[in-house]
């Protein structure tokens, strides 16, 4: 397989990883995108968004998750 068809895998499964979590929020989907290791600005254009959207929601996220 080429880098190409890869990425377009890699691509598909997110937009289905996605497609399962339709109700969740966006800083619970750019959580899972970038434990998946999608970077914020790949995160950003699967969730429609841009990548301060991205930063700032997983900052967030992080920072709850200290808190508990």
């Amino acid at each position: 397989m080429t880098d190409g068809s890869n990425d377009r895998i890699e691509r598909l499964l997110a937009l289905l990883l996605l497609q399962n979590m339709k109700t969740a929020s966006i800083a619970t989907k750019a959580k899972e995108l970038s434990m998946a290791g999608f970077t914020h600005a790949e995160i950003a254009d699967l969730l429609e968004t841009n990548s301060a959207v991205v930063r700032q929601s997983l900052y967030a996220a992080r920072k709850k998750n200290k808190a508990k």
